[in-house]
């Protein structure tokens, strides 16, 4: 049981029907005088009062407190514990071939995991590449809790569609392409690295359109009335990926 620094008195038998308290914590930093019966003599001499730093001297003085046999300074087991706070959700952001993560939370620790379903092995005579990372991270830090997990779908769109694929005998022409960075918060979509002016549509698996825009400063934002847990196809171009929704 706590008691607050702003109580000024207490009366006469409070806690008579109380014979099972083990700790009392008081907060009270210049105690009054109490009465001998104002906890069961249960309590005065086996719970273990807990006081404020540098007052165990003035409860040992003062009326009815002093009859407690255990007296200690501290908080004892009577305060719970704050809430830890929450790590705040990650950021990915995609540049000159690095993958970033930033949290708003300082001297965080990222955990993060990227799958390409173009590592795996197959049968068949034919292999569709489709140069798509699934991203995922979240942030931990001692005394918080983990933040929620930031996805990503990073991809890359042909600038060169016409040389896709062109091996010489002795060298491998480079193919320009720009990396795209796909984020999905609820049923909001995001797509950053286009160039300005790149028309962006989003549908649903059955081909209804979901949204469009135009890409202005690298990048956009298409809001939609998809659900979290469901799958958009983000189409740039002739380019189409499909985007699971958190």
């Amino acid at each position: 049981m706590t008691i607050g620094n702003s109580v000024t008195s207490i009366g006469s038998q409070a806690f008579a029907g109380c014979d099972i308290l083990l700790e009392v914590v008081s907060k009270i930093e210049n105690p009054f005088s109490i009465n001998t019966n104002t906890f069961t003599d249960n309590t005065f001499y086996n719970a273990t009062l807990y006081v404020p730093e540098g007052t165990i001297d003035k409860y040992k003085a003062t009326n009815g407190w002093k009859k407690f046999v255990f007296i200690e300074e501290g908080n004892g087991g009577g305060d719970t514990p704050p809430e830890p706070s929450k790590c705040e959700k990650p950021t990915i952001s995609y540049l000159n071939g690095k993958l970033m993560f930033e949290c708003d939370t300082e001297d965080v620790v990222f955990h993060s995991t990227i799958t390409d379903t173009d590592i795996t092995s197959f049968i068949t005579s034919e292999v569709e590449l489709g140069l798509t990372y699934t991203i995922s991270v979240y942030a931990t830090k001692e005394g918080y809790y983990n933040s929620d997990v930031a996805t990503g779908t990073l991809c890359w769109i042909d600038q060169q569609p016409d040389a896709e694929g062109i091996v010489a005998e002795d060298a491998v022409h480079e193919i320009k392409a720009l990396p795209v960075l796909i984020q999905s918060h609820g049923g909001i979509i995001s797509v950053q690295g286009l160039d300005a002016g790149t028309e962006v549509f989003v549908y649903t698996t059955d081909g209804k359109q979901q949204g469009s825009a135009v890409v202005v400063n690298g990048a956009t934002t298409i809001h939609t009335s998809l659900q979290p847990g469901s799958i958009a196809v983000v189409k740039i171009g002739e380019r189409s990926i499909k985007v699971l929704l958190k």
